[in-house]
């Protein structure tokens, strides 16, 4: 049985870019553009990971984190997102990891399969501020043009 993945953002062509590769890699990948519709896919769907950004219409990415993570706290959610310092408020509220665009898609897809594998306590510890994110990409530094 293949994974489901929910991907919320609100950029049309991260959001396809995404779903293309996730289901290259057999991901069965539901979209949202903001965050009330991403609630909605959530619930929908139920979907195994959640990639979610920050910076989102209609409901914020943080509103959106909470609402889901009540929903189903045993989802990992990674926070893919182009604001910066967000890193050390993702680890408190216990997300798995942080990314921050651009995106290193080979790192997100081990970062995503290292969640998914993960024991339920170990994300509940997380959530409860126990354990630290299981994957976190490093900003890349700025290029000098």
């Amino acid at each position: 049985m293949s994974k489901k993945v929910l991907v919320v953002d609100d950029d049309t062509q991260i959001r396809e870019a995404l779903r293309k590769v996730l289901q290259v890699e057999g991901y069965e990948v539901a979209v949202a553009a903001d965050g009330q519709e991403g609630i909605e896919q959530f619930q929908r769907v139920s979907p195994h990971l959640l990639l979610l950004d920050l910076n989102l219409p209609v409901k914020s990415g943080w509103d959106a984190f909470e609402r889901l993570t009540s929903l189903n706290p045993l989802v990992p959610v990674i926070i893919i997102t182009g604001q910066r310092n967000q890193a050390e408020l993702a680890a408190q509220a216990g997300v798995g990891a942080l990314f921050e665009k651009p995106l290193d898609v080979p790192l997100l897809l081990q970062t995503m399969r290292e969640l998914l594998a993960e024991p339920p306590d170990t994300h509940l510890k997380r959530l409860a501020g126990l354990h630290r994110f299981a994957g976190h990409a490093q900003p890349k530094p700025a290029r000098e043009d």
